[in-house]
């Protein structure tokens, strides 16, 4: 019998004020990159408890989605996994001072959209990007679409 298929599932965030993003600058494999605050959903966590505890962890910020932009199923072929990520939008009222709790973090930097494009190879995933672009076009899906019988702690 072989193992069942499973893809990585991570939750991640388009943050914005008036025309920036906030986006973390980490390391990863002894690199700086750039990304949405994102990561995987755990075990017995549902998918906006997830998004809620990655952006915690990652900026500091408690924060409500205000939507879903996307749902997008990624394969890297460099390291040979599979994504289904989930892009959440909230929009704030200001510049909101971040203080990141995950060592991992350098920062959270509030960034015009070229000003993330200008970081080239440094952008953790082309997710980064198409996330982003979805969300100025304009897509926005209610977060009724998403159905659980998972009740999270941290909700």
């Amino acid at each position: 019998m072989t193992e069942q298929f499973k893809p990585n599932t991570t939750v991640a965030g388009i943050i914005f004020h008036q025309d920036k993003f906030l986006i973390v600058e980490e390391v990863d494999d002894e690199k700086i990159v750039y990304n949405q605050p994102a990561g995987h959903v755990e075990e017995n966590e549902n998918l906006i408890a997830a998004f809620k505890r990655e952006v915690l962890e990652e900026t500091g910020l408690q924060v409500e989605p205000d939507f879903i932009s996307g749902i997008y199923y990624h394969y890297r072929e460099d390291i040979k996994l599979h994504y289904l990520r989930f892009c959440f939008v909230v929009e704030l009222s200001d510049f909101t001072e971040t203080q990141p709790q995950d060592s991992d973090i350098l920062r959270a930097i509030w960034l015009t959209k070229e000003e993330l494009l200008a970081k080239g190879e440094q952008i953790r995933s082309p997710l980064v990007v198409e996330c982003l672009n979805d969300f100025l076009n304009g897509n926005n899906y209610p977060l009724s679409i998403l159905k659980t019988n998972i009740t999270s702690v941290n909700t």
